[in-house]
């Protein structure tokens, strides 16, 4: 039952149509509303932005179809790298190429550990230089510091 001063149907039903007429002007008139919205309270054309990106109406028409049918996802191309193309002359090469690169790829690798181990042991072998010196000193000094065995305690 309605009364005579209530629109039946309330608020939902008058943002629902809202989104139709938008709908059936597409996307510039959602972009007009959203910057309509803007003007008149910041708010509400905030408000608006998050709808049409959440609500997918930005991207709606133009891009996601598009998106879909093209497929440029990245994951995609790396299934199909491996696959063959049908071409026997360009899947050979395309081994080959990989097959090379894969090897570029340990040998530059096994460069990295070789120059890592070279740095490592130069860096080891200063530390244990620079703790030779320091022990030799530290017992020069220990030597010049004892006194001479028939020496008494206070000369020198």
């Amino acid at each position: 039952m309605t009364s005579d001063t209530a629109r039946p149907g309330g608020i939902r039903n008058a943002f629902r149509r809202a989104e139709g007429w938008l709908d059936q002007r597409g996307k510039w008139a959602w972009i007009a509303a959203m910057v309509l919205g803007f003007i008149i309270f910041w708010p509400v054309g905030l408000a608006l932005l998050a709808y049409m990106i959440w609500g997918k109406k930005m991207f709606a028409r133009s891009c996601g179809q598009r998106r879909q049918a093209t497929d440029h996802s990245w994951g995609r191309h790396a299934m199909r790298a491996g696959q063959p193309t049908g071409n026997h002359a360009f899947d050979d090469y395309k081994a080959q190429a990989l097959r090379r690169l894969e090897e570029e790829q340990e040998a530059f690798e096994a460069f990295l550990q070789r120059l890592r181990t070279s740095k490592d042991k130069s860096e080891f072998d200063s530390f244990m230089d620079e703790r030779a010196r320091a022990t030799s000193a530290q017992d020069a000094a220990e030597s010049e510091a004892k006194p001479e065995p028939g020496a008494r305690a206070g000369e020198y």
